[in-house]
């Protein structure tokens, strides 16, 4: 059986950058910041398992966030050793999981929300702040048995980025979002499910830039509270008036603060 081999974008020449995009989205969420990057580092933006050009997110089994990270081997590889990692929600989680399972290969990490929701669950049975997140992949996953993607997308875009969102965003950008989320519960499983605990993440040596939005959902800030206070070299930055999705709806913002972590290691 062929491995699997992911589709990654590549530009620059210098220290390696893997940057690991959110759900929904797919590497081009990158672009920006591998413009702004390219002159100094070499980046790779992948495709996570369904997105973009990526191998199909595999129906047979359940697919975890190690599955994902063993995707990247070749991307990890082509960035040569020590690299950085950016992560951007689910694309964290990953990040985090890589950097736990070789931290050697990896010289720094700049998070964006990670969303590992499992966490919550291992702190205090639900109800917890975890609730929205699950409340919201059972609406998508109805919306989908119904046969109507599009209110799935809907579903998950407006926890995310507030009600109203989906019905603002552009139709260019709608039909390869409902696409996606055809995965909604697979990735959902893969958050809710990871056995890895808080304190495995006290053992992480590399310095990590935190980032959060003021206006993020209860998950991903509860999220957040956890991995801070274990974290051992973490330096937390928030921004005023973004939410979860900042990289994408603030990109020149969440990249600036990307660019001068990188540039001060």
């Amino acid at each position: 059986m062929q491995p699997l081999l992911p589709f990654f974008r590549e530009a620059g020449t210098g220290p390696g950058v893997v940057c690991l995009h959110a759900n929904a989205s797919t590497s081009s969420q990158w672009r920006p910041l591998m413009a702004a990057l390219a002159d100094r580092f070499h980046v790779l933006a992948a495709d996570s398992l369904g997105a973009g050009q990526s191998p199909a997110w595999p129906a047979e089994r359940r697919v975890s966030l190690h599955d994902e990270v063993a995707l990247l081997e070749p991307v990890f590889a082509r960035a040569g050793a020590p690299f950085v990692l950016v992560g951007h929600s689910y694309g964290a989680a990953v990040a985090l999981l890589a950097a736990l399972a070789q931290p050697q290969r990896v010289r720094a990490l700049a998070l964006y929300e990670p969303t590992l929701f499992a966490l919550l669950d291992a702190e205090a049975p639900p109800p917890n702040a975890a609730d929205g997140i699950r409340a919201t992949v059972v609406a998508s996953a109805a919306a989908l048995e119904a046969g109507n993607p599009e209110r799935a997308a809907e579903c998950f875009i407006d926890y995310w980025m507030g009600t109203g969102a989906w019905a603002q965003m552009p139709a260019s950008r709608k039909t390869a979002i409902a696409a996606s989320v055809a995965n909604v519960r697979g990735w959902a499983g893969a958050l809710l499910n990871e056995p890895t605990p808080l304190a495995a993440f006290a053992a992480l040596p590399m310095p990590v830039l935190y980032l959060v939005g003021q206006h993020s959902p209860a998950s991903s800030r509860g999220v957040a509270r956890l991995l801070t206070q274990v974290l051992p070299q973490v330096r937390v930055v928030e921004f005023e008036g973004l939410g979860h999705m900042g990289p994408v709806t603030h990109a020149n913002t969440v990249n600036a603060a990307i660019a001068h972590f990188l540039d001060a290691l």
